[in-house]
């Protein structure tokens, strides 16, 4: 009678062992599966204020999942979201939101853009660093883009032609500012660049002009500004006090008054590696690279949004 207790002690001792390494082996091949099924290339194409962030986060990414190839092209937010409604792409990186016609057309190809909120960009207006204007008014900078103001001696500078640069119509920071800051048209006289970086680069050298990036572009890699550049506080009345975009705490708080989400686009609820992208960019690691290229956060809100946008 003791040998059979003893027999079916083993037995069970035999089956819990065993059943641990049965479930070890099914949790394995989950995880190779796992692995296998994130394999493969993942194409990102759009915005060129979010171009360079979305390259660091590759190379971040591809470390993690060395079978997952990642290719990020600019463009521009209205080149990336073209590309995700004619199924060109996985994601679309875009400064703005996604307009109404652009959902239209997007349904009539069954595909369904879904957001998620990876960042915040403080639009930054800078001037050359001999400029001795430091500080204007969204009025201001409104009239000084439709051509209204057209001499720095009107708004405190010197008597010198302002020469205005700006983004090409396909930008979806040339949408945020022109409906934005503008409320209206843009100058004629306007120089459209193609990007942020070549904006900075005329700014540098025209102590006349004007110009606006994405806060990322005015930073170097330790935070600091870039040196040949002004980098204009904004007031939201002419009664308000004036902020600046490099003050990271008056961004957070709302006080810098020309602030932006960034976006990813998707087709329907992601999947596969498109998923994992978004999840790792999202990450707390995800995010400390966000804000080390010099963007903001997800604040609380769009993190809820975005949990819901995941589900």
């Amino acid at each position: 009678m003791r040998s059979k207790k003893v027999l079916g002690l083993i037995v069970l001792v035999v089956l819990i062992f065993g059943g641990i390494f049965v479930l070890k082996g099914i949790m394995s091949g989950g995880d190779k599966n796992k692995e296998e099924m994130l394999s493969g290339q993942l194409q990102i194409k759009g915005s060129d204020t979010i171009v360079n962030l979305a390259q660091i986060l590759a190379e971040h990414y591809m470390k993690k999942r060395p079978e997952v190839a990642v290719a990020v092209t600019g463009g521009g937010s209205g080149v990336g979201i073209a590309a995700l409604i004619n199924g060109k792409i996985d994601i679309a990186n875009a400064s703005r939101a996604i307009k109404d016609k652009e959902i239209k057309q997007a349904k009539e190809r069954d595909i369904e853009p879904v957001p998620f909120v990876i960042g915040m960009d403080g639009v930054s207006f800078i001037v050359n660093e001999n400029n001795p204007v430091k500080e204007l008014s969204l009025e201001q900078l409104g009239a000084i883009y439709r051509g209204e103001i057209t001499n720095w001696k009107d708004v405190g500078g010197k008597d010198q032609k302002i020469v205005l640069y700006g983004r090409q119509s396909n930008s979806g920071t040339y949408a945020f500012v022109q409906e934005f800051v503008l409320n209206g048209d843009y100058s004629q006289n306007m120089m459209r660049m193609n990007g942020n970086a070549q904006i900075v680069e005329a700014v540098k050298a025209d102590e006349a002009g004007i110009g606006y990036v994405g806060v990322g572009y005015i930073k170097d890699e330790n935070g600091n500004k870039i040196p040949g550049l002004n980098i204009l506080s904004v007031k939201k009345d002419e009664n308000s006090p004036a902020y600046n975009p490099l003050d990271t705490e008056a961004v957070k708080a709302g006080n810098y008054p020309i602030v932006r989400p960034l976006y990813e686009y998707t087709n329907g609820t992601p999947q596969g590696i498109v998923r994992d992208w978004i999840e790792f960019v999202l990450s707390e690691e995800g995010q400390k690279i966000v804000e080390s290229e010099g963007f903001f956060g997800v604040p609380v809100n769009y993190a809820v949004q975005n949990e819901k946008n995941l589900k």
